[in-house]
């Protein structure tokens, strides 16, 4: 019995110590990456270090925080977009699954074969450098920004520097933490722009400045072009920390 309850006070206390974290990225410019009209956030990497140290129901909780602040973002620091965060089917539901997703992704990968990971995650790798460059290739035809093209090289050449220090250093010790980090990110990414899609599309659009019949497209671009950085980010962070943390134990 006593053992239960300092499971469960411990589990509080992370909760409480991680909602802070996503409170004060909340909160503060830190949270949120500006990209174009709409922000990136590194909101999720709480949510997702609460889930792969403690379980779905820390992760959860995390994620609920996220949500309620992703309100509190659209009502105290607004952009032409933010209404649509009013939505807590928007704001807060894909938040939640975030925790719960990546938890059982890392628990489920934790029961298969390496190689089979392996292959999962070079496939990640693949699928990102090649979106990047399929960019590079559009922007350059089309004569577009040069500051896309920009971009998307330093996002490959980041993306590269990852998969060295994954192959060379971390080996086959950290591919779960990774693709279950790749996931729980794009959870919170396809979740929150599908829900838009579904409820806001033309006003969406609209609101972006874009044409209405475009909806679809823009909405994926909006996607790819804050879902990688996003990943990106989560891989570095949450694969340090939960990696330390495990080692620790």
């Amino acid at each position: 019995m006593m053992k239960e309850k300092r499971f469960t006070v411990r589990k509080m206390t992370i909760i409480g110590v991680l909602g802070a974290i996503s409170a004060v990225l909340g909160m503060t410019p830190l949270g949120f990456i500006p990209v174009g009209p709409t922000r990136a956030t590194i909101m999720h990497i709480p949510v997702i270090i609460g889930a792969l140290m403690e379980g779905p129901l820390v992760g959860g909780f995390v994620g609920l925080i996220f949500g309620l602040f992703s309100i509190f973002q659209a009502i105290t620091n607004p952009t032409p977009v933010s209404f649509v965060f009013l939505n807590p089917l928007v704001s807060v539901l894909p938040r939640v699954l975030i925790g719960i997703v990546s938890f059982y992704i890392y628990d489920i990968l934790k029961k298969v074969g390496k190689e089979k990971i392996r292959i999962a995650l070079y496939l990640i790798w693949i699928g990102i450098i090649s979106y990047l460059s399929y960019g590079i290739y559009i922007n350059i035809k089309s004569q577009g920004s040069i500051w896309l093209v920009l971009i998307n090289i330093g996002l490959i050449i980041l993306t590269l520097m990852i998969v060295y220090f994954t192959i060379t250093k971390l080996k086959d010790k950290a591919l779960d933490i990774i693709i279950s980090t790749t996931i729980g990110t794009l959870t919170n990414t396809v979740g929150v722009l599908t829900l838009i899609y579904v409820f806001y599309a033309e006003r969406f659009v609209e609101a972006l400045g874009g044409d209405i019949n475009t909806a679809r497209k823009v909405i994926f671009g909006i996607g790819m072009t804050n879902g990688i950085p996003e990943t990106i980010i989560g891989i570095i962070i949450v694969t340090s920390v939960v990696g330390a943390l495990k080692s620790r134990r």
